[in-house]
C-alpha cells in the first residue's frame, strides 16, 4: 500500500511538472514580439506551426534530424568524444532501462508474451543497460570535477542529476546482489512456486541453488555429492522457464560473490527489504524531481533540436520564436560546450561575473523569466554578461542541443534594456549589439537606452557652461591628472600642444556645421581640459560618449599622442565613478 501511494503520488508530481513546464512556455517571454500576447493565442501559433511542418517536406528534415541528432547525438559526438560517450551511455542506457524494466508491465510484457525478469536476455540486458548509465555517470563525475576544464561551472542541479542516477544504479545492483544470496528470497520463490516435496527432495533443490544459482544458505555448505544436484536439477525443471542462471545478470553476480562472506547475516538483518525500499523510492524521488531539475532536458533537447531545424526567424512566426526561446532555457543541459568556445569568456578571469559565461546567463534568465525577482545588483549582473557578448555565434555553433544562443541573447539584452538600468557598454554609436536590432525597432526604442546611459553620466557630474563660466581652482581634479599620468594607456596625455590635428582628423567632428555647440568639446579640447583637471566639463562632454574608436585622431597626432585611448581612459573612470557614487550598484 505504501510504495503504491508513493508511486501515484510521485507520478502525480511528474504530470503536474510537466504540465507546469509546458505552459510556462506558453506564459513567459523574452521576445518584444510576444507582449501583451495570450498563452492561448500562442498556443494555437504552435499547433498551426505543428501542423503545416507534419504536412510538409519539412517532415523528411525532423526525421533525419531525430535518428542523427537526436538518437546518434552526432552534434556531442563533432564536439568531444568523452562527452559524447557520456550522454550516449547515459541516455541510452537510462531510456531502455525506463522502458524494459521499469515500465515492464507496460512494454516488456506487452511486446514479448513470454517475458520474465529474471529469465535472459532480459536478465543479460537489464544488468547490461544500468552498466552503460553507471559508466557514463562515471565518465560524468570525471569530467566536472576531475578533468578542471576552463570556465567549467559545476551548479548544484548538475551534482543532484549525478547523485540521484548514481544512487538508482548502485542500490540496483546491490539489491540484486543481496536477492541472488537470500535465503529468504528463495524459501518464498519455493513456498510460492513450487510443489511440495519430502525434505530430501526440498534440501536436494536448496543444494543445486547453493551450487549454481548463487544462494547462500545458513544450514546447507558444499561440496555436494553428483547424485544430490542431479535429484535437485530434476526438480529445477519447472523453475527454468522463469529463472536463468544468474551468473548472465554479471554486475549483480559480482555483487553476489563479493558479499556472500556476509550473506546470512544480512539477510537476517532485513538488507534485501530495506535496498528495495531504497532502491524503488530514489526511483519515485528522480521521477518527481524529473521535470524541476536538469534532467528534465531528456525530454526538451530533442524539441529544441527538432524545431530549430525547422524554423527560421525570418520566415517563422515570431510567436512561435518566443514560444521556442522559452523552451529553450529548459533544454539546456548545462554541458558548458558554449562557455568552453565563448571569444570573451576569458574576461571572466578579470571579471568576475558569472553572466559572462554563456552557460550561467541561461540559468540567470530562466530564473528571471519565471518571474523570480532580482535585485538591482543581480539585474545589473544580468545585463553586463549580455552586453560584453560580441555576437561571434561560437555559442550557437556547439550547442548540442542545438539551441540558437544568439537569437536568445539578442531578445533578453532588449528585455532586460526596458527595465531601465543604464548600460554604458552602448554608448558607442557603433555599438554592435544596437547595430544589429536598428532594423527591427523603432528610432525612440532604438535610441532609449544609450540616452539613458548618457543621462545618468550627465547627472552624476556637474554641467558647466565652459563659454560663459569661472572655474575654481579648488574645484580642480588633481586625481584625474594623476590617474591619467600613471595609465599606460593615457601618459602621453602631457604631449599635447592642442595643434588641433586630432579635431581636424576625427570623422564625428565633421558630423556636425558647428561641431562646438552639437559636442560641447572637441578631441583637442577635451585633452586639454584632461590636463588641467576639469573632469566635470570632460565628462559632460557629449564629443566623448559619441567617439567611434576609429583611432584617426591618435595616428595623425604628430606629438605620439594616444588621443583615442585617452578617451577610453576618461569614459573608464567615469563609469568608475558613477558606481562609486553608488547610482549604480
Amino acid at each position: 500500500m505504501f510504495f503504491t501511494v508513493s508511486l501515484y503520488v510521485a507520478l502525480a508530481i511528474f504530470v503536474f511538472g510537466l504540465v507546469f513546464k509546458a505552459s510556462a512556455w506558453f506564459r513567459y517571454r523574452l521576445s518584444p514580439a510576444a507582449a501583451d500576447i495570450s498563452a492561448a493565442k500562442r498556443v494555437l501559433a504552435a499547433v498551426r506551426g505543428i501542423v503545416r511542418t507534419v504536412f510538409s517536406a519539412k517532415i523528411l528534415t525532423l526525421l533525419k534530424v531525430l535518428l542523427l541528432e537526436v538518437l546518434l547525438q552526432t552534434r556531442t559526438l563533432r564536439e568531444s568524444r568523452l562527452r559524447w560517450w557520456m550522454h550516449f551511455l547515459i541516455y541510452v542506457g537510462f531510456m531502455l532501462l525506463l522502458l524494459m524494466h521499469a515500465l515492464e508491465k507496460i512494454v516488456s510484457a506487452a511486446l514479448f508474451s513470454d517475458y520474465y525478469s529474471t529469465v535472459n536476455p532480459f536478465m543479460f540486458l537489464r544488468d547490461f543497460f544500468g552498466l552503460m548509465v553507471l559508466v557514463g555517470v562515471a565518465l560524468a563525475v570525471y569530467r566536472r570535477f576531475f578533468m578542471k576544464l576552463p570556465r567549467l561551472q559545476t551548479a548544484a542541479m548538475d551534482q543532484y542529476a549525478i547523485i540521484i542516477l548514481a544512487v538508482i544504479m548502485l542500490s540496483g545492483f546491490l539489491l540484486e546482489g543481496i536477492k541472488i544470496t537470500s535465503h529468504t528470497r528463495y524459501q518464498e520463490m519455493v513456498e510460492a512456486y513450487g510443489d511440495a516435496g519430502d525434505e530430501e527432495e526440498l534440501k536436494a533443490l536448496e543444494s543445486l541453488w547453493v551450487k549454481e544459482y548463487g544462494v547462500v544458505s545458513p544450514e546447507l555448505k558444499g561440496p555436494f555429492e553428483d547424485e544430490v544436484l542431479e535429484m535437485g536439477r530434476g526438480l529445477n525443471e519447472s523453475c527454468i522457464t522463469c529463472h536463468s542462471r544468474p551468473q548472465w545478470a554479471f554486475v549483480g553476480y559480482g555483487v553476489s560473490r563479493a558479499v556472500a562472506p556476509a550473506a546470512v547475516g544480512l539477510d537476517k538483518a532485513g538488507l534485501p527489504a530495506l535496498l528495495w525500499y531504497l532502491h524503488f523510492m530514489a526511483c519515485f524521488i528522480g521521477l518527481a524531481y524529473l521535470p524541476f531539475s536538469k534532467m528534465f532536458h531528456i525530454l526538451t533537447t530533442p524539441l529544441s533540436l527538432l524545431a530549430n531545424a525547422v524554423m527560421d526567424r525570418e520566415t517563422a512566426d515570431p510567436l512561435n520564436v518566443a514560444t521556442r526561446q522559452i523552451m529553450e532555457l529548459d533544454a539546456c543541459m548545462h554541458c558548458g560546450s558554449c562557455t568552453l568556445r565563448c571569444s570573451v569568456g576569458i574576461s571572466f578571469e578579470a571579471i568576475p561575473n558569472r553572466n559572462i559565461l554563456p552557460s550561467e546567463k541561461v540559468g540567470a534568465l530562466k530564473a528571471w523569466v519565471s518571474g523570480k525577482t532580482l535585485d538591482q545588483r543581480g539585474l545589473k549582473l544580468l545585463q553586463e554578461g549580455l552586453l560584453l557578448c560580441t555576437n561571434c555565434l561560437r555559442c550557437t555553433g556547439v550547442c548540442p542541443a542545438g539551441i540558437n544562443l544568439q537569437e536568445l541573447w539578442l531578445d533578453a539584452r532588449e528585455a532586460v534594456l526596458q527595465k531601465g538600468m543604464p548600460e554604458f557598454l552602448l554608448l558607442s554609436p557603433l555599438s554592435l549589439y544596437r547595430g544589429l536590432m536598428r532594423g527591427s525597432l523603432d528610432e525612440d526604442r532604438y535610441a532609449a537606452p544609450a540616452r539613458l546611459a548618457t543621462d545618468t553620466i550627465g547627472n552624476t557630474f556637474k554641467e558647466i557652461d565652459a563659454q560663459n563660466q569661472t572655474f575654481d581652482p579648488a574645484a580642480l581634479d588633481k586625481d584625474l591628472v594623476k590617474h591619467l599620468g600613471e595609465s599606460p594607456l593615457s601618459s602621453t596625455f602631457k604631449y599635447c600642444f592642442t595643434c588641433q590635428t586630432c579635431t581636424t582628423a576625427c570623422p564625428v567632428v565633421h558630423n556636425y556645421e558647428r561641431p562646438w555647440e552639437a559636442l560641447g568639446l572637441v578631441p583637442h579640447q577635451i585633452i586639454h581640459s584632461a590636463a588641467l583637471g576639469l573632469s566635470d566639463l570632460v565628462y559632460n562632454a557629449k564629443m566623448l560618449w559619441l567617439c567611434v574608436g576609429c583611432y584617426q585622431c591618435q595616428q595623425q597626432c604628430p606629438q605620439g599622442v594616444r588621443v583615442a585611448d585617452v578617451l577610453y581612459e576618461l569614459k573608464n573612470r567615469a563609469f568608475k565613478k558613477v558606481k562609486a557614487m553608488k547610482l549604480l550598484v
